[in-house]
Protein backbone atom coordinates (compact mmCIF):
# COMPACT_ATOMS: atom_id res chain seq x y z
CA UNK A 1 0.00 0.00 0.00
CA UNK A 2 1.32 3.49 -0.85
CA UNK A 3 2.45 5.40 2.26
CA UNK A 4 -0.03 8.25 1.68
CA UNK A 5 -2.89 5.78 1.35
CA UNK A 6 -1.76 3.99 4.51
CA UNK A 7 -1.54 7.30 6.31
CA UNK A 8 -5.05 8.30 5.32
CA UNK A 9 -6.40 4.92 6.38
CA UNK A 10 -4.71 5.05 9.78
CA UNK A 11 -5.88 8.63 10.40
CA UNK A 12 -9.45 7.71 9.51
CA UNK A 13 -9.33 4.68 11.78
CA UNK A 14 -7.85 6.64 14.67
CA UNK A 15 -10.45 9.38 14.26
CA UNK A 16 -13.22 6.80 14.33
CA UNK A 17 -11.88 5.26 17.52
CA UNK A 18 -11.71 8.65 19.19
CA UNK A 19 -15.23 9.55 18.11
CA UNK A 20 -16.57 6.28 19.53
CA UNK A 21 -14.52 6.36 22.72
CA UNK A 22 -16.57 9.06 24.41
CA UNK A 23 -17.21 8.87 28.14
CA UNK A 24 -20.41 7.04 29.09
CA UNK A 25 -23.23 9.38 30.03
CA UNK A 26 -25.19 8.86 33.24
CA UNK A 27 -28.85 7.98 32.88
CA UNK A 28 -31.60 10.50 33.62
CA UNK A 29 -34.30 7.84 34.07
CA UNK A 30 -34.36 4.34 35.56
CA UNK A 31 -35.97 0.94 35.01
CA UNK A 32 -35.98 -0.71 38.45
CA UNK A 33 -36.94 -4.38 38.80
CA UNK A 34 -37.79 -5.99 42.13
CA UNK A 35 -37.11 -9.76 42.13
CA UNK A 36 -38.88 -11.10 45.18
CA UNK A 37 -39.05 -14.36 47.14
CA UNK A 38 -42.66 -15.61 47.52
CA UNK A 39 -42.13 -18.03 50.39
CA UNK A 40 -44.09 -17.96 53.63
CA UNK A 41 -41.64 -15.86 55.67
CA UNK A 42 -41.54 -12.84 53.35
CA UNK A 43 -44.67 -10.84 54.23
CA UNK A 44 -42.71 -8.11 56.00
CA UNK A 45 -40.40 -7.61 53.03
CA UNK A 46 -43.36 -7.47 50.64
CA UNK A 47 -44.81 -4.62 52.73
CA UNK A 48 -41.43 -2.89 52.88
CA UNK A 49 -41.21 -2.71 49.08
CA UNK A 50 -44.39 -0.66 48.96
CA UNK A 51 -43.19 1.89 51.51
CA UNK A 52 -39.59 2.05 50.31
CA UNK A 53 -40.27 2.53 46.59
CA UNK A 54 -42.19 5.75 47.29
CA UNK A 55 -39.16 7.18 49.08
CA UNK A 56 -36.84 5.90 46.35
CA UNK A 57 -38.83 7.50 43.55
CA UNK A 58 -38.98 10.81 45.40
CA UNK A 59 -35.23 10.78 46.04
CA UNK A 60 -34.49 9.94 42.41
CA UNK A 61 -36.64 12.85 41.27
CA UNK A 62 -34.79 15.21 43.60
CA UNK A 63 -31.53 14.00 42.01
CA UNK A 64 -32.82 14.73 38.49
CA UNK A 65 -33.73 11.14 37.58
CA UNK A 66 -37.36 11.28 36.45
CA UNK A 67 -40.03 9.27 34.62
CA UNK A 68 -38.82 6.14 36.38
CA UNK A 69 -40.62 2.84 35.97
CA UNK A 70 -40.80 -0.17 38.25
CA UNK A 71 -41.32 -3.87 37.58
CA UNK A 72 -42.03 -6.87 39.80
CA UNK A 73 -40.80 -10.45 39.35
CA UNK A 74 -41.63 -13.21 41.82
CA UNK A 75 -40.05 -16.61 42.45
CA UNK A 76 -40.25 -19.43 44.96
CA UNK A 77 -44.03 -19.71 45.36
CA UNK A 78 -45.79 -23.05 45.69
CA UNK A 79 -45.01 -25.59 42.99
CA UNK A 80 -48.80 -26.09 42.70
CA UNK A 81 -49.09 -22.62 41.18
CA UNK A 82 -47.16 -20.79 38.41
CA UNK A 83 -45.21 -18.95 41.11
CA UNK A 84 -42.26 -21.36 41.57
CA UNK A 85 -39.91 -20.26 38.74
CA UNK A 86 -39.21 -16.61 37.96
CA UNK A 87 -42.35 -14.94 36.61
CA UNK A 88 -43.64 -11.42 36.07
CA UNK A 89 -46.36 -9.67 38.05
CA UNK A 90 -48.38 -7.04 36.21
CA UNK A 91 -47.64 -3.46 37.25
CA UNK A 92 -49.95 -0.74 35.97
CA UNK A 93 -51.32 -3.01 33.27
CA UNK A 94 -47.95 -4.10 31.87
CA UNK A 95 -44.39 -5.03 32.73
CA UNK A 96 -43.62 -1.66 34.29
CA UNK A 97 -45.54 1.05 36.05
CA UNK A 98 -45.15 3.99 38.38
CA UNK A 99 -44.05 3.73 42.00
CA UNK A 100 -47.70 3.99 43.09
CA UNK A 101 -48.66 1.20 40.69
CA UNK A 102 -45.86 -0.98 42.06
CA UNK A 103 -47.24 -0.51 45.58
CA UNK A 104 -50.55 -1.94 44.36
CA UNK A 105 -48.81 -4.75 42.45
CA UNK A 106 -47.03 -6.06 45.57
CA UNK A 107 -50.41 -7.36 46.81
CA UNK A 108 -50.28 -9.95 44.01
CA UNK A 109 -47.21 -11.61 45.56
CA UNK A 110 -47.97 -14.90 47.31
CA UNK A 111 -46.62 -16.42 50.52
CA UNK A 112 -47.05 -20.15 49.95
CA UNK A 113 -43.64 -21.32 48.74
CA UNK A 114 -40.51 -22.82 50.19
CA UNK A 115 -38.17 -23.60 47.27
CA UNK A 116 -36.49 -20.37 46.25
CA UNK A 117 -34.18 -19.96 43.25
CA UNK A 118 -33.21 -16.31 43.01
CA UNK A 119 -31.23 -16.94 39.84
CA UNK A 120 -34.45 -18.07 38.17
CA UNK A 121 -36.03 -14.75 39.12
CA UNK A 122 -33.10 -12.62 37.93
CA UNK A 123 -32.83 -14.57 34.66
CA UNK A 124 -36.55 -14.09 33.98
CA UNK A 125 -36.26 -10.37 34.64
CA UNK A 126 -33.30 -9.80 32.35
CA UNK A 127 -34.40 -12.15 29.56
CA UNK A 128 -38.08 -11.22 29.36
CA UNK A 129 -38.43 -7.56 30.26
CA UNK A 130 -37.97 -4.77 27.73
CA UNK A 131 -35.78 -1.94 28.98
CA UNK A 132 -35.63 1.59 27.65
CA UNK A 133 -32.35 2.39 25.89
CA UNK A 134 -31.89 5.62 27.88
CA UNK A 135 -32.60 4.07 31.29
CA UNK A 136 -30.34 2.77 34.02
CA UNK A 137 -31.33 -0.82 34.78
CA UNK A 138 -31.29 -1.72 38.45
CA UNK A 139 -32.29 -5.12 39.87
CA UNK A 140 -33.22 -5.58 43.54
CA UNK A 141 -33.24 -9.19 44.75
CA UNK A 142 -35.07 -9.76 48.05
CA UNK A 143 -34.94 -13.18 49.74
CA UNK A 144 -34.28 -14.63 53.19
CA UNK A 145 -33.01 -17.99 51.88
CA UNK A 146 -30.00 -19.19 49.96
CA UNK A 147 -30.50 -20.52 46.45
CA UNK A 148 -32.50 -23.71 45.90
CA UNK A 149 -31.62 -24.61 42.32
CA UNK A 150 -34.61 -25.34 40.08
CA UNK A 151 -33.04 -24.19 36.81
CA UNK A 152 -29.57 -25.67 36.50
CA UNK A 153 -28.73 -23.67 33.40
CA UNK A 154 -28.52 -20.52 35.47
CA UNK A 155 -25.06 -20.16 37.01
CA UNK A 156 -23.16 -17.38 38.74
CA UNK A 157 -21.26 -16.73 35.49
CA UNK A 158 -24.36 -16.72 33.28
CA UNK A 159 -26.32 -14.39 35.57
CA UNK A 160 -23.36 -11.99 35.86
CA UNK A 161 -23.09 -11.98 32.06
CA UNK A 162 -26.80 -11.11 31.80
CA UNK A 163 -26.37 -8.24 34.25
CA UNK A 164 -23.32 -6.90 32.46
CA UNK A 165 -25.02 -7.19 29.09
CA UNK A 166 -27.70 -4.74 30.28
CA UNK A 167 -25.28 -2.48 32.22
CA UNK A 168 -27.47 -3.58 35.15
CA UNK A 169 -26.52 -3.37 38.82
CA UNK A 170 -27.79 -5.89 41.36
CA UNK A 171 -28.63 -5.14 44.97
CA UNK A 172 -29.16 -8.23 47.14
CA UNK A 173 -31.32 -7.85 50.25
CA UNK A 174 -30.57 -11.19 51.89
CA UNK A 175 -30.02 -13.15 55.09
CA UNK A 176 -26.32 -12.33 55.48
CA UNK A 177 -24.08 -10.57 57.97
CA UNK A 178 -21.30 -8.09 57.26
CA UNK A 179 -18.31 -6.58 59.01
CA UNK A 180 -19.19 -5.11 62.44
CA UNK A 181 -22.93 -5.78 61.94
CA UNK A 182 -23.20 -3.34 59.05
CA UNK A 183 -26.56 -2.69 57.43
CA UNK A 184 -24.97 -3.39 54.07
CA UNK A 185 -21.85 -3.10 51.94
CA UNK A 186 -20.84 -2.19 48.43
CA UNK A 187 -17.47 -2.43 46.72
CA UNK A 188 -15.94 0.40 48.73
CA UNK A 189 -17.84 0.96 51.99
CA UNK A 190 -20.04 -0.35 54.79
CA UNK A 191 -23.18 1.36 56.11
CA UNK A 192 -24.15 1.51 59.79
CA UNK A 193 -27.21 2.34 61.84
CA UNK A 194 -27.24 5.71 63.60
CA UNK A 195 -29.75 7.43 65.88
CA UNK A 196 -32.76 9.10 64.33
CA UNK A 197 -32.99 6.65 61.45
CA UNK A 198 -29.81 7.95 59.85
CA UNK A 199 -26.70 6.05 58.83
CA UNK A 200 -22.94 6.41 58.70
CA UNK A 201 -20.37 5.22 56.20
CA UNK A 202 -17.06 3.48 56.85
CA UNK A 203 -14.57 2.43 54.19
CA UNK A 204 -14.27 -1.28 53.44
CA UNK A 205 -16.35 -4.19 54.65
CA UNK A 206 -17.01 -7.79 53.66
CA UNK A 207 -19.63 -10.47 54.12
CA UNK A 208 -18.94 -12.57 57.21
CA UNK A 209 -21.74 -15.15 57.21
CA UNK A 210 -24.97 -16.03 55.47
CA UNK A 211 -27.68 -18.64 55.14
CA UNK A 212 -26.24 -21.57 53.16
CA UNK A 213 -24.46 -20.28 50.05
CA UNK A 214 -25.94 -16.77 50.26
CA UNK A 215 -22.52 -15.10 50.32
CA UNK A 216 -21.20 -16.82 47.20
CA UNK A 217 -24.47 -16.95 45.25
CA UNK A 218 -25.93 -13.53 46.01
CA UNK A 219 -23.59 -11.21 47.91
CA UNK A 220 -20.58 -11.83 45.67
CA UNK A 221 -22.79 -11.54 42.59
CA UNK A 222 -24.18 -8.18 43.67
CA UNK A 223 -20.71 -6.78 44.37
CA UNK A 224 -19.32 -8.14 41.08
CA UNK A 225 -22.08 -6.31 39.20
CA UNK A 226 -21.14 -3.02 40.86
CA UNK A 227 -24.10 -3.08 43.23
CA UNK A 228 -24.51 -3.63 46.97
CA UNK A 229 -25.62 -6.29 49.46
CA UNK A 230 -27.84 -5.78 52.51
CA UNK A 231 -28.72 -7.69 55.68
CA UNK A 232 -32.51 -7.93 55.78
CA UNK A 233 -32.35 -8.92 59.46
CA UNK A 234 -31.67 -5.25 60.25
CA UNK A 235 -34.84 -4.43 58.34
CA UNK A 236 -36.74 -7.09 60.29
CA UNK A 237 -35.54 -5.69 63.61
CA UNK A 238 -37.92 -2.77 63.12
CA UNK A 239 -37.70 0.61 64.83
CA UNK A 240 -34.59 2.71 64.32
CA UNK A 241 -32.67 -0.17 62.71
CA UNK A 242 -35.29 -0.50 59.97
CA UNK A 243 -35.42 3.27 59.46
CA UNK A 244 -31.63 3.44 59.11
CA UNK A 245 -31.69 0.45 56.77
CA UNK A 246 -34.21 2.12 54.46
CA UNK A 247 -32.42 5.47 54.55
CA UNK A 248 -29.11 3.85 53.63
CA UNK A 249 -30.68 1.65 50.96
CA UNK A 250 -32.44 4.54 49.24
CA UNK A 251 -29.37 6.78 49.39
CA UNK A 252 -27.05 4.16 47.93
CA UNK A 253 -29.58 3.22 45.23
CA UNK A 254 -29.84 6.84 44.12
CA UNK A 255 -26.05 7.16 44.08
CA UNK A 256 -25.77 4.06 41.91
CA UNK A 257 -28.42 5.12 39.44
CA UNK A 258 -27.23 8.70 38.88
CA UNK A 259 -23.76 7.42 37.98
CA UNK A 260 -24.91 4.35 36.04
CA UNK A 261 -24.74 4.26 32.22
CA UNK A 262 -28.02 3.46 30.45
CA UNK A 263 -28.55 -0.05 29.14
CA UNK A 264 -28.35 1.22 25.55
CA UNK A 265 -24.78 2.49 25.90
CA UNK A 266 -22.05 0.08 24.83
CA UNK A 267 -18.74 0.77 26.59
CA UNK A 268 -15.77 1.23 24.24
CA UNK A 269 -12.59 -0.47 25.49
CA UNK A 270 -10.30 1.91 27.33
CA UNK A 271 -7.51 0.99 24.94
CA UNK A 272 -9.25 3.11 22.32
CA UNK A 273 -8.29 6.23 24.25
CA UNK A 274 -4.63 5.18 24.16
CA UNK A 275 -4.32 3.47 20.81
CA UNK A 276 -5.81 6.16 18.60
CA UNK A 277 -3.62 9.05 19.86
CA UNK A 278 -0.61 6.74 19.67
CA UNK A 279 -1.30 6.11 15.98
CA UNK A 280 -1.60 9.80 15.25
CA UNK A 281 1.56 10.54 17.21
CA UNK A 282 3.47 7.88 15.32
CA UNK A 283 2.44 9.40 12.01
CA UNK A 284 3.49 12.82 13.27
CA UNK A 285 6.94 11.53 14.14
CA UNK A 286 7.30 9.94 10.70
CA UNK A 287 6.34 13.24 9.09
CA UNK A 288 8.95 15.15 11.14
CA UNK A 289 11.62 12.58 10.31
CA UNK A 290 10.82 12.87 6.59
CA UNK A 291 11.04 16.68 6.67
CA UNK A 292 14.35 16.56 8.50
CA UNK A 293 15.87 14.15 5.98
Amino acid sequence: MHINTLKKTVIAGAALLLSLATPLQAATTADVLFVVDESGSMSGEHSWIGSMVTALDSALGAAGVNNNQYGLVGFGGSSLTPHLPGHGHTVGGGQFGTAAELVTATTSLVLNGGTEDGYSGIAHALNNYTFRAAAAVNVILITDEDRDTIAGGNTYASILTLLQGKNALLNAVVNASFTSSALGIDGTASYFEEAGGTFSTVAGGVGTSGAGDTLTDYVDLALASGGAAWNLNNLRAGGNAADSFTAAFVDIKVGEIISQPPTGQVPIPAAAFLFAPALLGFLGLRRKAKLAA
